[in-house]
């Protein structure tokens, strides 16, 4: 499941989504906020762009939604259901969560936006041979 060659690997690690042998992100740690979308331009082993054309990552807002309701569902559910907290203390679980998360939801958007994009593929080294070639 989390095996390389999986989109899930690719996804939670930041790694490229064509090889997966190399963190896209040229600083690992999401919390150093001045570099959380600092990205590499392209993949050192296979070669792919990140950036497959201007403003690609725009789109990765629609699904940083999606993620930011998750997570603040989440905290509602640990919250609320679980440690049965009031609504306003499970409100400000809510919006302790996705403050604390906003670096985490911000990459792993981006992450989820280019896998759907870019697809793994076992064989890049030979394709990368055989461009060498021609």
């Amino acid at each position: 499941m989390f095996k390389k060659g999986s989109k899930l690997n690719s996804i939670l690690t930041g790694s490229c989504p064509k090889c997966q042998e190399e963190n896209m992100y040229v600083e690992k740690n999401p919390y150093k906020l001045s570099h959380v979308f600092t990205m590499h331009e392209k993949c050192s082993h296979c070669g792919t762009y990140y950036k497959i054309e201007p403003s690609f990552f725009y789109g990765a807002m629609y699904v940083s939604y999606g993620v930011g309701i998750a997570f603040g569902v989440a905290a509602f559910v640990i919250s609320h259901i679980f440690l049965g907290t009031s609504l306003k203390t499970a409100f400000i679980a809510i919006i302790a969560t996705l403050i604390v998360f906003m670096p985490v939801i911000m990459r792993l958007s981006r992450n989820i936006w280019i896998n759907i994009f870019v697809h793994y593929d076992k064989n890049w080294k030979q394709h990368i041979d055989k461009n060498d070639t021609v």
